[in-house]
């Protein structure tokens, strides 16, 4: 593949971001408005993004692949040390909101995540997973082996066979949720 045609789908990808990166900086200018926890996912999200659009213009600029490389090597890292750092930030927030509620005499809300939310995350984390190692399998094999449309329905397939099961297990346990909004009342002695 040239670099110009990578270059025009990073910077594509960059521009269809926009449905993230915006409402970060939104969250960004708000400053103290928002948590701390929010406003450095907000950065890790900007992080992220911006290093998608450095990369487009790399893959413009360079000759070789390394440079284009390195630079999306950084920009994951300080993306995921961000978000790393914005959910460990969350725990403490919470935890110290259940503290706060503790001293009310009340039960703290429930934030209605519980932990499908995560398994549903993780499940589509691995077919896109899958899907990357089916493709670069299809790459590595050469295209004298399978017709065209194979190599590329197969990672497709693949990752629609995860996004399936992710969001039955979604369904499943969305239906066997309790019923109300997980707040009860404390008891007054």
């Amino acid at each position: 593949m040239s670099h110009a045609v990578a270059a025009l789908g990073a910077a594509a990808l960059t521009a269809a971001g926009c449905v993230w990166y915006l409402p970060a900086l939104a969250d960004l200018r708000a400053g103290a408005d928002r948590p701390d926890s929010r406003r450095l996912a907000a950065a890790a999200c900007l992080t992220g993004w911006a290093g998608t659009g450095v990369l487009a213009v790399l893959l413009l600029v360079a000759d070789g692949w390394w440079t284009p490389f390195c630079a999306a090597v950084v920009g994951a890292t300080a993306t995921a040390g961000l978000r790393l750092q914005a959910a460990v930030r969350r725990r403490r927030e919470a935890r110290e909101t259940a503290r706060h509620w503790a001293r009310l005499g009340h039960n703290p809300p429930s934030s209605g995540a519980g932990p499908s939310r995560y398994v549903v995350a993780a499940v589509v984390g691995c077919g896109v997973a899958a899907a990357v190692a089916v493709a670069a399998l299809h790459a590595v094999a050469g295209p004298e082996g399978d017709p065209a449309w194979v190599t590329a329905a197969a990672p497709s397939a693949v990752l629609a066979v995860f996004l399936a099961t992710a969001a039955g297990y979604a369904r499943a346990t969305r239906r066997t949720a309790p019923a109300g909004n997980g707040h009860r009342r404390a008891r007054q002695p």
